[in-house]
């Protein structure tokens, strides 16, 4: 099994603010399943981030692979968007990270479900 972290996650996972995810977490990273995120979900967590947490950030990012955007995942990207754009709101990040865990056959584990309404994509948890 292969899961991709979103950043809703990510960030409830450094800043220590739900047990229930952390909990999740400590079971995930304790396996010997493979956890990934997305270039994306990096950006948007260092866009962010304050700088106490500059060390935190690098550090849990340096325990998980960071699946790279080709040109076939964003090729996706690009078919995600024309079909959830205008019916639910799918911007482009979105559609990256969707497409980023359906191109690695990831389960994809948000808080934001909505964001995902794409019938082929596996949410985990």
């Amino acid at each position: 099994m292969t899961v991709l972290l979103d950043s809703d996650i990510i960030i409830e996972i450094l800043r220590r603010r739900d047990d229930l995810v952390l909990a999740q977490w400590s079971e995930l990273a304790a396996s010997d399943v493979q956890v990934l995120t997305s270039p994306v979900s990096v950006a948007e967590i260092e866009a962010g981030a304050r700088p106490s947490e500059m060390g935190a950030i690098q550090q849990f990012f340096s325990l998980i692979e960071c699946s790279p955007i080709d040109e076939s995942v964003g090729r996706r990207a690009g078919e995600l968007m024309r079909r959830y754009s205008r019916s639910h709101g799918v911007e482009i990040a979105d559609a990256l990270i969707a497409a980023t865990a359906i191109h690695r056959q990831a389960a994809l584990w948000t808080r934001n479900r909505k964001h995902y309404p794409m019938p082929e994509l596996v949410v985990y948890g």
